[in-house]
């Protein structure tokens, strides 16, 4: 009896601990349940929704550019794309076929189309060309029932009003690549674009604005269901620019067919007017996409569309330079206002003849007529004395040898060469006869146009470090702007002497003088050669500039000031091969000048 009492004991104990074990397992189930219901609900809740709720970036307007009178420079406009839904296609290739008679797809387009066609899923919409006009939209609604899977798409595309006028200031966008900087998800959108130069990529971030963002349910294949909500994004802020667009356009068109660059200054606060590089490109055809052909075309072309010659073309000075020696030699006090030297056409250093481009010389000569008739002796003889430590000095003081900073992208710096660059670069000391060729702006030295536009404003507004800006400078910034320390009663001798370039009979650019209601201008003419001119050609008489090949022929030069009193504008104008500076420059920096003066008049008659 006492066995059958233990083993029911037993059995009864282990029954217990069953049921405990069960219950307590229980208790953990509905515990788990409870911590998943109550307090993950919110975590499931959200991993459900994603499940069901696509979340997708909206792409915001950019912002507009203006120029200084509120002219639009950059704008967004409607865009029409044509898309193809491959699911909505039968046969995607045959769609292809039929659009391609209506409008035309290059390789390039064809292989793009191709490849997001395998990329994306078949409801997804593939673009097949954008930008179409009003007509080409017609079109394709026309032959809608030959086009299976082709639908027709409304955006906002960048347009640039002006073009080719303003590329090489306003730059241009296009499509995000491998090596833009990714800190902002609207990079990873796809067809979404970016600054790639000039204005467009300086305030690239301002100009850019914040993404919206649509909510769309979509089933397990994520095909969309319907929308759910959405929120706009935020526009792009304006940009204001100092460019005055009229001013701007006139630059352009005085330039012709010539190659160069134009660049007009405001010279009390350093604001940019205008800003030429010629010949140019459409920032449109590169927003929407350029052809090998057309790229290649612009590469092949010798006078380098591409370029942006106002800050990546370094070039000789010229006699523009001798203003810079003419006042380092008054500062150093090696030349004064009455002193005078005979230019008899050449002279020499050692056995070796350094010659004045008036072959008969200009006789005894002061500073100013130096100036008026760029003649070459006087400042041989000036940068002898001087030295090249005090030429280099004086240049770098006035904005020539580094680079200015004005924000556009590949800007060089020029330079200004001195005893201890020669050394470096050459392992060779300085030879006296480089004083004399740096004395006329030649030899190492290299500017660029920008430099020198800001070297006259300096030189013309009484000797204060403007720094050219497409910004507006408030009033603050422009009572802070320094004193270069040089001597103000010098500065007029320089002021006067290229006065006289224009105004006085025998100057450089007599012939493009003006007066208008009695305001005059100022200048500086220069002839830079890109080839050096053989004895026999010096005997038998040089060859005209016309004869040569076009990249054999001469720089042209032209820097200018207006009105004569009280400098308001500094201009610069560099003609690539231009033969001379006062037949082909200085017309061109003239009549920019007097432009600029008319407009002011017009403004206060409306006034």
């Amino acid at each position: 009896m006492n066995r059958d009492n233990d083993k029911g004991k037993v059995l009864i104990n282990r029954s217990l601990i069953i049921a405990a074990g069960k219950m307590f397992l229980f208790l953990v189930i509905i515990a788990r349940l409870y911590y998943l219901q109550v307090y993950q609900a919110d975590q499931y809740k959200t991993l459900a929704d994603e499940n069901r709720i696509s979340t997708r970036l909206l792409i915001p307007p950019r912002g507009i550019i203006y120029d200084r009178n509120g002219e639009m420079l950059a704008t967004n406009r409607q865009n029409f794309q044509a898309m193809i839904v491959a699911e909505q296609a039968p046969n995607v290739q045959q769609t292809l076929d039929a659009f391609k008679k209506i409008m035309p797809l290059s390789e390039a387009e064809e292989e793009r189309i191709k490849k997001d066609l395998k990329r994306n899923r078949s409801f997804v919409p593939i673009k097949i060309k954008e930008n179409l006009t009003w007509e080409e939209v017609a079109r394709i609604q026309l032959n809608a029932s030959d086009l299976p899977g082709i639908i027709i798409d409304e955006g906002l595309s960048r347009y640039y009003p002006y073009g080719e006028k303003m590329a090489h200031v306003i730059g241009y966008v296009s499509s995000v690549s491998d090596k833009d900087v990714k800190d902002d998800p609207l990079l990873e959108v796809p067809g979404f674009k970016i600054g790639k130069s000039g204005i467009e990529k300086l305030f690239e971030k301002k100009l850019r604005g914040s993404g919206g963002i649509l909510k769309l349910e979509v089933n397990a294949f994520g095909r969309i269901m319907k929308q759910i909500e959405r929120t706009d994004g935020i526009p792009g802020e304006r940009v204001d620019l100092t460019i005055d667009a009229r001013l701007q356009s006139k630059a352009f068109d005085l330039f012709g067919e010539e190659s160069g660059s134009a660049i007009l200054l405001d010279v009390n606060s350093g604001e940019i007017l205008a800003f030429v590089s010629t010949p140019s490109f459409d920032p449109n055809i590169m927003s929407q996409g350029v052809s090998s052909e057309m790229w290649n075309d612009w590469l092949k072309d010798e006078k380098k569309p591409l370029t942006n010659k106002g800050v990546a073309g370094q070039y000789s000075p010229g006699s523009t330079f001798k203003m810079i020696v003419a006042l380092a030699g008054l500062e150093a006090g090696v030349i004064k206002p009455e002193t005078r030297s005979f230019c008899a056409g050449k002279m020499f250093l050692g056995n070796h003849a350094f010659h004045c481009w008036k072959s008969q010389g200009h006789g005894y000569i002061n500073v100013v007529e130096a100036l008026q008739h760029s003649c070459d002796i006087f400042f041989y003889e000036t940068a002898q004395k001087l030295g090249i430590e005090k030429i280099a000095e004086m240049s770098r003081r006035f904005g020539l040898g580094s680079k200015i900073n004005i924000g556009l992208e590949n800007e060089k710096p020029g330079l200004i060469p001195d005893k201890a660059w020669k050394l470096k670069r050459f392992g060779e000391p300085w030879q006296q006869g480089e004083n004399l060729i740096s004395g006329i702006g030649q030899g190492y030295i290299l500017t660029t146009p920008i430099q020198l536009a800001t070297m006259t404003a300096r030189l013309v507004n009484g000797g204060y470090e403007v720094q050219p800006s497409f910004i507006k400078l408030s009033d603050k910034e422009k009572n802070k702007i320094k004193k270069i320390n040089v001597s103000s009663a010098n500065l007029e001798l320089i002021k006067e002497g290229m006065y006289n370039v224009v105004n006085k009979q025998g100057g450089t650019a007599w012939w493009s003088r003006f007066d208008f209601n009695g305001q005059k201008m100022g200048g500086k003419t220069g002839t830079t050669q890109v080839r050096r001119i053989s004895m026999k050609e010096r005997q038998t008489g040089i060859i005209a500039q016309e004869d040569l090949p076009w990249k054999y022929r001469n720089h042209a030069l032209f820097v200018g000031y207006a009105p004569q009193y009280n400098p308001k504008y500094a201009v610069v104008v560099l003609v690539e091969h231009g033969r001379g500076g006062s037949t082909t420059a200085a017309p061109i920096g003239s009549k920019l000048l007097l432009e600029a003066l008319k407009l002011d008049a017009a403004k206060e008659q409306t006034n």
